[in-house]
């Protein structure tokens, strides 16, 4: 059933994101990826660096719509915590399964973190802040987080006479509290893209999107003009603290939300004036994100697990039937994950047609 409180433009935003989610995840080979379909090597932004904060923050605007009039009473936390504890359970498995089998012989090896752990771990707190508290206090939570956040990063020292770093070096918070805490159980030897500091400011992703959702109901011109301040005084920030995703600074806050506003502008307009309708297959997917997401990355790990010619099932498809040299190794590539992409948008369209809306 379709909840009333829906926005055609909510989902349509929700599911372009996890539409590029999936096309950036899916390429026929990792070797050969077109520049703005991957990320950004360390400091600096690329379309893809923004896909993941757009998903928090779309989940900020969808927190404001679902929860506006209810209150903070015990069965509604207790819902809230049981579906952030489900995503992160489900984050987990989509973990042992890269691993496995046997995964006890494994361990080692194990990621913890990921991206629905962090989804997870963000809608928790997001929401139940929402639920508690009022918009001041959300305005302070927000911005405490990333002012405090880059006083950590740029001005604590690691030791006696250490000063701190944004590199990738053992200077940098964020490395050191996750090697000390994670240990190997990370995605690179010294640094996770989910880790458990750069967790706090992707909480404030997502409180801005619960911003967003308001200034959407009081005037939606506003969020062009918030957009374009977020830009500017994201890049002013960077000059100081740079932006940089897999740190998930605050400069990198600011200019993907501002991004964001903007796109989630472009979304109403297009509706507003009734030319959105070859988008509908992404308002289709975006009421099935999570799921699609999940059975997206699980089909993916049982593509590289199956063997066939003695190479992965994933590779025969691309190898043997997507070869094709007038578009070059990279064209190809994208080709595969066009192609696999365009299949869970006709599973998201198929759910939509049989009424199937699961949320985990």
């Amino acid at each position: 059933m379709i909840s009333p409180n829906r926005l055609v433009s909510v989902d349509i935003f929700r599911g372009i994101t996890i539409t590029a989610m999936i096309l950036v995840n899916t390429p026929g080979d990792w070797n050969y990826v077109y520049a703005p379909l991957r990320h950004a090597t360390w400091h600096g932004l690329t379309p893809t660096d923004i896909i993941f904060p757009a998903f928090l923050f779309v989940m900020g605007v969808s927190i404001h719509l679902a929860y506006k009039n209810k209150r903070a009473q015990k069965d509604l936390c207790r819902k809230v915590i049981m579906r952030s504890v489900k995503l992160i359970l489900v984050g987990l498995l989509i973990n042992v399964m890269l691993v496995a089998p046997p995964f006890i012989n494994n361990f080692n090896d194990f990621r913890i973190p990921g991206v629905l752990q962090r989804i997870g771990i963000v809608y928790l707190f997001s929401a139940i802040f929402y639920l508690k508290f009022n918009w001041k206090i959300l305005l302070v939570v927000c911005v405490s987080i990333l002012f405090l956040y880059w006083i950590l990063l740029a001005y604590i020292p690691i030791a006696t006479n250490t000063s701190p770093s944004f590199e990738r070096v053992q200077q940098n918070w964020v490395l050191l509290v996750d090697q000390k805490i994670l240990g190997s159980h990370m995605w690179k030897e010294d640094y996770d893209p989910e880790g458990i500091l750069s967790t706090l400011t992707a909480i404030s992703s997502c409180l801005i999107g619960v911003f967003a959702a308001k200034i959407l109901e009081i005037k939606k011109q506003m969020l062009f003009y918030m957009g374009s301040i977020l830009l500017v005084l994201g890049y002013f920030f960077s000059e100081s603290f740079p932006v940089n995703k897999s740190l998930w600074t605050s400069s990198f806050v600011l200019v993907t939300s501002g991004w964001c506003f903007l796109l989630l502008y472009c979304a109403e307009y297009l509706i507003s004036n009734r030319e959105f309708k070859f988008l509908s297959i992404f308002s289709y997917t975006g009421m099935n994100a999570i799921v699609i997401y999940v059975f997206s990355s699980i089909i993916t790990i049982l593509f590289y697990s199956i063997h066939l010619d003695n190479q992965s099932l994933h590779h025969w498809l691309f190898n043997e039937l997507l070869s094709y040299s007038s578009i070059g190794f990279k064209g190809t590539s994208l080709l595969y994950a066009i192609i696999a992409t365009s299949f869970y948008l006709g599973l998201a369209y198929y759910m939509y047609k049989r009424g199937l809306f699961i949320k985990i």
